[in-house]
């Protein structure tokens, strides 16, 4: 190509990258709203689907518009939490509304039936207990006086035999509970020597203290009850208060008293000493402190589980002045049949509604009179038991298993 064929050409080309410049310096001026307009119309699946504003676009254009969406914001706020705010829960009531509720205590009786519960700290909880199980009952009250440290041995600490009798005429007890031995593993004076736990003398005078304290109770001429020991987390322990609740037993019960026997109650099936176990409603619970000898709340209901069945046999739960029928106020029977020889008998025989005689018989007793005299032919049950004959089964019968009768049989 000559100079003169491309002069015409490159002026073209010149005058081209003038117009091209001056289309791209001008493009963002005329260019800004088509670039706006492609990105409101691009708007996300969550815009689409729940509306709301479109941030890209607001910082290209429109800045009115982000103006009057800044200033509704709040509005459209509150309008959208009180659309969205959830219900307010509903008040569930917990376990312990749900369940039934406990029975207020009652004002007892001014004649109700005292029990007197005496002995150390067990006899505490378990009296503490008692009370509670018998708050319902207008009838029968409950007296605790119990001494945490105090037993048969120490006497110089605390002095049953001299405070029991004032008890007892402070109270007027129906029945008298005692519980104590605990706190005895240890040294007692006896006639001003200190003797050893464990000894032949100790335990003889044990065992004299054991009755002296008995016929103090038996002066009033009640039910005495003498609860025993149970098993306690020390194995050494354990094992001497199994001595322990064998002396109880047989100087309460030589002396007309009763023994209630709690062991079991506190022991897993093979006489060990357990924490847990089962409360008095079959439940597994904790019965006994960390220290493993005193009583958790579950533990002290326990024991009284125990006494209660005692006390209430002794003393008769009904609130006194309620109507008992005896034979001085038993209503007059004057409708009962004429007994005796002149009687009139009616006598027909029975019948067993499983049809014995296999005979279809359906009538009960008395339904039909007796035959006048007794058949000799044997019954189908006679027949079968006696000499293993049974009758054929109905023709046609699935157990019938005669042979179809054929044209030369029916001839004949």
């Amino acid at each position: 190509m000559t100079t003169r064929e491309a002069g015409p050409f490159a002026k073209i080309m010149k005058r081209g990258s003038v117009a091209l410049l001056v289309v791209t310096f001008s493009l963002p001026s005329w260019t800004a709203p088509a670039i706006a307009q492609e990105y409101r119309e691009r708007r996300t699946l969550m815009e689409m689907l729940f509306g709301g504003p479109n941030q890209y676009n607001d910082r290209l254009y429109a800045p009115e518009r982000r103006e009057q969406r800044r200033q509704a914001a709040p509005q459209r706020q509150n309008s959208s939490r009180s659309v969205t705010r959830p219900a307010a829960p509903r008040s569930t009531p917990s376990v312990v509304q749900m369940r039934t509720a406990k029975p207020a205590p009652v004002e007892k009786l001014e004649n109700a039936r005292r029990v007197l519960v005496v002995g150390d700290f067990l006899a505490g909880a378990m009296g503490e207990a008692l009370v509670s199980t018998f708050e319902t009952s207008a009838s029968i009250a409950i007296d605790v006086r119990a001494n945490g440290s105090s037993g048969l041995v120490r006497s110089d600490y605390y002095d049953w035999f001299a405070n029991l009798p004032q008890f007892i005429k402070d109270t007027k007890p129906a029945t008298i509970v005692i519980m104590m031995g605990s706190n005895d593993r240890q040294a007692m004076d006896i006639g001003g020597t200190k003797e050893k736990y464990g000894t032949e003398i100790w335990f003889k005078e044990y065992e004299r203290r054991i009755d002296a304290l008995i016929t103090l109770a038996k002066r009033q001429q009640v039910p005495v009850l003498w609860v025993g020991l149970p098993a306690f987390q020390s194995p050494s322990l354990t094992a001497d208060f199994v001595g322990f609740n064998r002396l109880y037993r047989s100087h309460i019960e030589k002396l007309g008293g009763e023994f209630v026997d709690v062991w079991d109650g506190f022991v897993d099936e093979g006489g060990k000493y357990v924490t847990t176990g089962y409360d008095v409603n079959g439940q597994q619970a904790r019965l006994r402190e960390a220290d493993g000898i005193g009583m958790t709340q579950a533990g002290k209901q326990k024991l009284a589980f125990y006494v209660e069945k005692f006390v209430r046999r002794h003393l008769d739960s009904a609130e006194p002045g309620l109507g008992t029928l005896d034979g001085s106020n038993l209503p007059s029977l004057t409708s009962l049949p004429a007994m005796g020889i002149d009687a009139q008998q009616v006598r027909t025989q029975p019948i067993s509604l499983t049809d014995p005689d296999l005979d279809g018989g359906d009538a009960l007793l008395g339904g039909k009179q007796a035959p006048a005299k007794f058949s000799v032919v044997e019954t189908p049950r006679e027949r079968l038991t006696k000499r293993g004959l049974m009758e054929d089964a109905p023709l046609g019968r699935v157990d019938d298993y005669r042979m179809p009768p054929t044209d030369e049989t029916a001839a004949k």
